[in-house]
């Protein structure tokens, strides 16, 4: 197959758009943190693009996109570890009309987003080397097995592929892969971590809602690489992607800050943040199967379900900081879901008729197997990788260090100068934290 140049310039520069999103996820949850942990927060999303980068090129690829000939199933193999043969192969492709090459760097950024993600859920207090450790065991033990099962075939002559990809279950860029998988994997860490201490005693309030609005479009920006470069070519598909990664992510934005007005009295940037990066979440795995109405159902439907998910952590007890289980994995399990409601190959003849297009309840079923098996390996398998590292080094810092704050004692670092801050601004700022304070205690009494 020819090499198609059109395409192979959108997918350099999907890959590109991708990458960007992990930084602009550690602004994102850099602003939530508190400003004692900013760096360390931040740290943990750029480090995972210097591990995750090299795992995947040594046999990342390899394990996920490779024949392992009677596991493949469930597994690849390691044909083409380290890239061999592939590095010379600069006119190579893989039968999409793209180079070879350029379908490994992008799913590159894929495995090194959905490590990042899982960082947010225990901000504050893990050992930033332990943190590196869990990284490299967690994108080898869990997504590449994940993500092998989901995307991985060898086309319709051989007729081998993982086993949910063989089963029909749908997922176009990476609601299972990514976020449930992600969510799930955060759920589980957060309960061998612990809480924070004075969580949820002690209001720990975002320190730079600037931030947090930046990271978000950030996100936004490099979603439109992530979803409608999974097309893998520049063409109608990646269209259709676009323009539903665009307008569920409008209905969610505004279904979640409908509901905090509802439920608080007031629509937060926090919150119109948050329902960006839900109603991002909930289209990814949809973005190419649905219609654009279809899509703003999705979106109104998660930004609604995520903005009530996320108090759920202070009813059952556990401390996802920055609600990487209430926006990643409910909002991946809506998009996967509700997959099997929407979808119709009207507008994707590769994909299949949902519940509303007349093609029953099949779909579905099968969606939920997928999700179903995404939560239950990738907690199971997180939960005795974190056990096994927690007993071997130590997950936690010490509590002084935590008091202290992460970034001076893990990095020697501080984000602000406080030193600097005029005397005068004291009394304001005084005022403006208590008046915070009380809000944010607020919030959580009535979640």
């Amino acid at each position: 197959m020819k090499i198609d140049s059109g395409s192979t310039a959108w997918m350099l520069a999907s890959t590109a758009l991708v990458l960007l999103m992990t930084p602009g996820l550690a602004f994102f949850y850099g602003g939530m943190s508190r400003a004692k942990s900013v760096l360390n927060m931040m740290m943990m999303s750029f480090v995972s693009i210097a591990v995750v980068g090299m795992a995947w090129v040594v046999y990342g690829y390899s394990l996920t996109f490779t024949d392992a000939g009677g596991l493949s199933s469930f597994i690849g193999g390691f044909g083409d570890w380290g890239l061999v043969g592939l590095e010379t192969a600069a006119t190579a492709d893989d039968g999409t009309g793209i180079p070879q090459l350029v379908f490994v760097a992008f799913q590159a950024t894929f495995a090194i987003i959905t490590v990042a993600l899982i960082s947010g859920a225990v901000a504050d207090r893990v050992k930033f080397g332990a943190w590196v450790v869990f990284a490299l065991v967690w994108v080898t033990l869990v997504y590449m097995p994940v993500a092998h099962w989901v995307w991985w075939s060898d086309g319709e002559e051989n007729g081998k592929a993982g086993w949910l990809f063989d089963l029909g279950a749908l997922d176009f860029a990476g609601g299972t892969v990514v976020h449930i998988n992600a969510g799930v994997a955060a759920l589980a860490l957060v309960l061998v971590v612990g809480k924070r201490r004075g969580w949820p005693r002690d209001p720990m309030r975002p320190h730079n809602l600037p931030f947090v609005l930046l990271g978000a479009g950030l996100l936004w920006f490099g979603w439109f690489g992530f979803n409608a470069g999974s097309a893998l070519s520049a063409g109608a598909t990646a269209a259709v992607a676009f323009i539903n990664t665009l307008v569920a992510t409008c209905a969610a934005a505004f279904a979640w800050i409908v509901v905090e007005k509802l439920r608080h009295g007031s629509s937060t940037t926090l919150g119109i943040a948050s329902g960006v990066v839900a109603g991002l979440v909930a289209i990814t795995p949809a973005c190419a199967f649905v219609t654009p109405l279809g899509a703003i159902a999705l979106g109104l439907v998660a930004g609604a379900v995520c903005a009530f998910a996320v108090s759920l952590k202070y009813k059952l007890g556990y401390d996802d900081s920055l609600d990487v289980v209430g926006v990643h994995m409910v909002g991946g399990i809506v998009g996967a879901l509700l997959i099997g409601v929407l979808a119709t190959t009207a507008v994707n003849d590769a994909g299949a008729d949902g519940l509303l297009a007349g093609g029953g309840l099949g779909l579905l079923g099968k969606q939920a197997v997928a999700v179903g098996a995404t939560m239950a390996y990738s907690f199971v398998v997180t939960f005795v990788i974190a056990k096994i590292l927690d007993l071997v080094m130590g997950l936690r810092i010490s509590e002084e260090d935590e008091v202290a704050g992460i970034d001076g004692t893990a990095h020697a670092e501080t984000a602000y100068d406080f030193g600097s801050v005029h005397a005068g601004t004291g009394a304001s700022l005084a005022a403006s934290t208590h008046v915070a304070d009380n809000t944010a205690k607020k919030v959580e009494a009535e979640a």
